[in-house]
């Protein structure tokens, strides 16, 4: 049995019972029921994943994927693909937006090379795992092979289960490789069967002509490869990449070992559907953090029939919304947990 086999084999329905616990535990803490608002609702959510009616999350990380994408050669980027080499050196030496924020929030950063197009020099907080140097321009050839779909997975899933080892509670997804929005938007047409310009967006911001032909790209790769929806597999290996494989191995092998998953923007959004598409019973246990200004992120809430936490007008990646949203999980389980009762206050309840 296969490690991604085996791991889908674990997930299990949430913890009715300390959601329960939970909910009425809620209702007996010193406000009016339901004031809290999602608070609420979060905090009873992570007693399920957990099976903890009062859960404590003290341990968070932050996952980056990185991988470069073949067909960035499309002109479908404003940025060049040397970047992404240059960005993950920029993470490992604590720079970049992702390290500021999870600092903010005390997250641990776990930086994995899954797929960059160049060779990095070995660091101590760099996981190195290469699939290939990049997938393969899907404008003209599949991005990767099945196999490679498959161990892209299995990366994350290995990632994930040594950081739960290690006593992370609390994961968050986030992702680095120039060009990565158009296999997102492939995917998210793909499995939601929407148009290819309603899920398709500027990315890194380019512009009008360069939009155009990023969804021209997409339209023309759909139709050669005809990646089929109710194969989440084929989906990913026709157009997806590297790292939205790893991250959606991340959400499944977390899912496995009853730790919450805080998803971050569009291209974490493209793996949770990658991930729900392959097990549908890992759904409970992601928590989206915020509304990306990429317009196909819509039509991910709308598939995974879920709401973010926040918008806050994001489109960076990194995991940068998805560590924020960290803090939002652990302020409601504290709520929770600390928050006093109206028998422990000596307050008086409804009259």
């Amino acid at each position: 049995m296969s490690l991604l086999t085996e791991t889908i084999a674990q997930i299990r329905p949430l913890d009715a019972a300390a959601m329960t616990s939970a909910r009425a535990r809620q209702d007996m803490l010193t406000k009016p029921q339901g004031a809290l608002g999602r608070l609420e609702m979060l905090s009873i959510q992570v007693a399920g994943i957990t099976g903890a009616p009062r859960p404590r999350l003290r341990k968070p990380a932050v996952v980056v994927m990185a991988a470069d994408h073949g067909v960035a050669h499309q002109g479908v980027s404003a940025f060049p693909a040397e970047v992404t080499p240059q960005m993950v050196l920029n993470f490992l030496s604590g720079g970049a937006a992702i390290n500021v924020l999870a600092r903010h929030v005390g997250a641990q950063v776990v930086v994995v090379d899954i797929g960059v197009a160049a060779d990095l020099p070995t660091h101590p907080d760099l996981i190195a795992h290469k699939v290939a140097l990049g997938t393969a321009d899907f404008s003209t050839t599949p991005a990767m092979s099945l196999a490679q779909a498959h161990e892209a997975l299995e990366v994350g899933i290995a990632v994930v289960n040594a950081l739960i080892d290690s006593g992370v509670d609390i994961i968050a997804t986030g992702d680095m490789g120039i060009g990565n929005t158009t296999p997102s938007s492939a995917i998210t047409a793909a499995l939601t069967g929407r148009p290819v310009a309603e899920v398709t967006g500027r990315g890194t911001g380019v512009d009008d002509a360069g939009l155009q032909r990023k969804i021209a790209v997409i339209e023309a790769a759909l139709a050669l490869h005809r990646p089929d929806p109710a194969n989440a597999l084929d989906v990913l290996s026709k157009v997806g990449g590297f790292e939205i494989g790893g991250l959606a191995g991340v959400m499944i092998g977390a899912a496995a070992r009853h730790v919450p998953v805080v998803v971050d923007g569009f291209i974490s959004g493209a793996a949770a559907l990658i991930a729900c598409s392959l097990v549908p019973a890992a759904q409970p246990y992601l928590i989206a953090a915020h509304r990306s200004v990429e317009r196909g992120h819509q039509a991910v809430f709308a598939q995974l029939d879920i709401e973010p936490l926040v918008d806050l007008g994001m489109r960076l990646g990194e995991g940068t919304g998805a560590v924020l949203g960290i803090s939002l999980v652990q302020a409601a389980c504290k709520v929770l947990d600390e928050m006093a009762t109206f028998g422990e206050a000596g307050v008086a309840d409804k009259a």
